[in-house]
């Protein structure tokens, strides 16, 4: 078996311990993952070939998605190219095994991405990473136990809360929201980086006092906690920092949470940011491109494990720029007449 990389994080239990087994079918050093510049992309697989894709939380939208997408590979390759998806802190871990050779595709926010390639932030040289193609869109949910008084971001200061996994882009964006706020994440709160399914159970118990958490909606841990908690818990609006977010990155736009998401009493505004697919400049372009028109193909397949998937769109597809495309998904948005 040709076989691109697929040591899997720890935690993902019998999937994980499945594709470790398949690494008797080959490796790296055989040449699987190296893509060769000059030759022609037909976009067909012709090796039996596995790719590792990183996700993120168990309870989010990315871990939900990326299996949908790994059980949609082998039918749209005739069996030639399958996945197997794992559970990971997300978006800047994601990038970092990447790079590592530990995954071959990853779920990223775009603004992370961005700097991955310029190699700012989290990042402190530029990273071998391109796009697949943009998807759905990430919204920023920042959720206070109702009884604690929290009306803005500024109003956590002294507080017990959940800036997300170590290492992902709710991080990310969570440290860029207190700081545009007025306080420093690491004295003005108390920071507690927790994974979803910690939080949720922090909020629920009321060891934490709110969260803030960035994927796509509904997200199935965000509706737990509010149809487990009802009215205890809301939505606080954190666009009055849009202007300040915007300067550190134009990914960050305007968005709405509907209040029929997560049947909340009214919509919520909120700040919202892009995902992309990312994989590493080397990968055959022929696997990039069989991955790439998959996602796109089998859009509502992916959309009926979570209704976020809807929001991935041709129209949208291009727009990674400064993140490159790589020349395998440029070939597939092509045949599929994106825009």
């Amino acid at each position: 078996m040709r076989r691109i990389d697929v040591r899997i994080a720890a935690g993902v239990g019998a999937l994980a311990l499945v594709a470790a087994g398949a690494a008797g079918c080959g490796g790296r050093q055989d040449g699987a993952a190296k893509d060769d510049a000059s030759s022609e992309v037909t976009c067909k697989v012709t090796e039996n070939t596995r790719v590792g894709i990183a996700t993120g939380n168990a309870t989010g939208v990315y871990y939900v998605v990326g299996n949908a997408l790994a059980g949609q590979l082998s039918a749209a390759t005739g069996g030639k190219l399958t996945g197997t998806a794992a559970e990971t802190g997300a978006s800047v871990q994601n990038v970092e095994q990447l790079v590592g050779g530990q995954y071959d595709v990853a779920f990223s926010l775009f603004d992370t991405a961005v700097n991955a390639v310029q190699g700012k932030g989290s990042f402190t040289a530029p990273q071998p990473v391109e796009a697949l193609g943009r998807i759905y869109d990430n919204y920023t949910q920042v959720a206070v136990r109702a009884d604690s008084g929290i009306t803005s971001v500024a109003d956590m200061k002294g507080r017990k809360i959940s800036t997300g996994s170590p290492k992902s882009g709710t991080e990310v964006i969570a440290n860029r929201l207190l700081e545009a706020a007025g306080l420093d994440p690491a004295k003005d709160i108390q920071a507690q980086r927790l994974d979803l399914t910690k939080t949720v159970e922090g909020m629920k118990d009321g060891s934490i006092d709110g969260f803030f958490w960035s994927g796509g909606v509904p997200t199935g841990g965000v509706t737990d906690l509010f149809t487990t908690a009802g009215d205890k818990v809301k939505f606080i609006d954190i666009t009055p920092l849009l202007p300040k977010m915007t300067e550190l990155n134009p990914a960050y736009q305007a968005g709405t949470i509907r209040a029929d998401v997560y049947r909340t009493a009214a919509d919520t505004p909120t700040i919202v940011v892009p995902n992309v697919l990312l994989v590493r400049k080397d990968l055959d372009a022929n696997v990039a491109c069989a991955i790439t028109k998959t996602v796109f193909e089998k859009k509502d397949a992916l959309a009926q494990a979570n209704p976020a998937a809807k929001g991935i769109s041709l129209e949208n597809a291009r727009k990674t720029d400064p993140v490159p495309l790589h020349r395998g998904a440029a070939k597939a948005l092509q045949d599929l007449g994106a825009n």
